[in-house]
């Protein structure tokens, strides 16, 4: 079956310069790799990251951190892994012009891609809010509580859906005006920070596997959205290299930076934003990157409206995105942000083997010759079975989160199946490879009992 890419001349783009309203519509190739890597340069560094930084250095909740080496090569590798998955998710967008959960209906045929899009929605939902709970709480560290943190969210929540209106226009705000002040607001804090003498002696190497696994869930979190954006990249190289350059270094340096605040505030993650506020001009270059943390709010309400225009093709995006952007605002006035390692795990136990399993099949396979994304697209319910494995692979050997009842029930798996996850292995890697293996074997059987036509 041919695969199903928009033609412009048939389709032509309501606006040459922005993002169609309705998935029908051709996406204009407007963005080049200068601006795709500043846009995933920005999205690389998030407050969040400051904090989650502590994640980093003791994945497993054990009380014994990571040594500043063992967290800064964990971070180096676990994000050149991640992204460099982000960025192959990416490709396929380019190539087609499509989102990317319209994409899964290549894998999983047009029904069964409904099943990600709304694991997807979820997940993205849930990051809004996040980000708009720390863009309040950020605010607040700046300007003290005079201003009400319901307030600062629902302020986000308007440039947020402002922003999502206009996506391209955002993109390109976003590397003309933004970048430079975030680049030099991360040098300064950088600098003043080390001057007040961090303590990085001490630590342990005995986390560094799971902290590579938390890197990677931190990078492979976007891999459901690339596309959403790809899909406006002038060629596929552009968006390769705009996502792996990009993300990957802002990653290193947030994280980095983060490690080093940590230690000002004996890793204590309510005080870190404190520490970059009280340095020399800390407020003002702080405030740079609060007000920027408004693009990674934008990129997760652009993604939910993506995912749920694969159920909704001719809903105008415009209408989903104020609906979206109401929902994280309420969510964000209640958000539990304590749930973010376990939230973290749950996308990248979804979302890793999903990658392995489109990978497989759309690059390995050959798969791309024939993808199939229209809204007919026949349901492939083979290709759920390496994503469900892949799935259990990764609980089987994970850091389990503390939430008990999920927590008891792997322990009673792997005691049934008499494993036990050794310090060595890699949550990520082996439900990555078990994904691809069963992919390589079950493809090209779904593919010769599918009907042709």
């Amino acid at each position: 079956m041919a695969s199903d890419v928009i033609d412009p001349h048939i389709n032509p783009p309501s606006d040459s310069n922005e993002a169609p309203l309705t998935l029908d519509q051709a996406p204009p190739k407007t963005l080049g790799m200068l601006d795709q890597s500043a846009f995933w340069a920005n999205l690389g560094v998030s407050l969040l990251g400051f904090s989650g930084a502590l994640t980093l250095l003791d994945p497993t909740g054990s009380g014994v951190t990571l040594t500043f080496a063992a967290a800064i090569l964990a971070t180096v590798v676990g994000s050149l892994i991640g992204t460099a998955m982000v960025g192959l998710a990416a490709v396929p967008g380019a190539q087609t012009g499509r989102p990317s959960m319209v994409l899964l209906r290549g894998l999983f045929g047009a029904r069964l891609s409904y099943v990600p899009s709304l694991l997807n929605t979820v997940q993205m939902i849930g990051w809004g809010a996040f980000e708009l709970w720390v863009i309040a709480n950020g605010a607040q560290a700046i300007f003290g509580t005079a201003v009400p943190y319901p307030v600062w969210v629902l302020l986000g929540g308007v440039i947020t859906v402002a922003l999502t209106i206009w996506p391209l226009g955002s993109i390109r705000l976003l590397r003309r005006f933004v970048t430079a002040g975030v680049v030099v607001a991360m040098i300064w804090l950088t600098v003043a920070l080390i001057r007040q003498g961090p303590s990085l002696g001490g630590g342990s190497w005995a986390g560094f596997v799971p902290a590579v696994d938390y890197v990677i869930a931190l990078s492979v979190s976007w891999v459901p959205m690339a596309a959403d954006f790809t899909r406006h990249s002038r060629s596929p190289r552009a968006a390769f290299g705009g996502v792996f350059v990009g993300y990957s270094i802002a990653q290193v340096a947030c994280l980095g930076l983060g490690v080093i605040a940590l230690a000002l505030v004996g890793n204590d993650d309510t005080k870190v934003w404190g520490a970059f506020v009280a340095a020399p001009l800390g407020a003002l270059f702080f405030g740079i990157l609060v007000l920027r943390e408004t693009d990674q709010s934008f990129a997760n309400t652009y993604s939910t409206t993506m995912s749920l225009q694969n159920l909704m093709p001719r809903v105008d995006r415009r209408i989903i995105s104020v609906t979206v952007g109401v929902v994280i605002s309420a969510l964000a006035l209640v958000a539990d942000v304590t749930a973010y390692t376990a939230f973290l795990a749950l996308i990248g136990a979804v979302f890793v083997p999903m990658f392995a399993v489109l990978t497989v099949d759309y690059f390995v396979l050959r798969g791309m010759a024939r993808w199939d994304t229209r809204e007919r697209a026949p349901s492939r319910w083979l290709m759920l079975l390496p994503w469900v494995l892949g799935f259990v692979t990764w609980w089987l050997v994970a850091a389990l989160p503390e939430v008990p009842w999920w927590r008891s029930l792997w322990r009673s798996a792997r005691a049934a199946l008499g494993f036990a996850p050794q310090p060595w292995m890699s949550a990520a890697l082996a439900a990555f490879l078990v994904a691809a293996v069963v992919t390589l074997v079950v493809a090209p059987l779904d593919r010769r009992l599918r009907p042709a036509g």
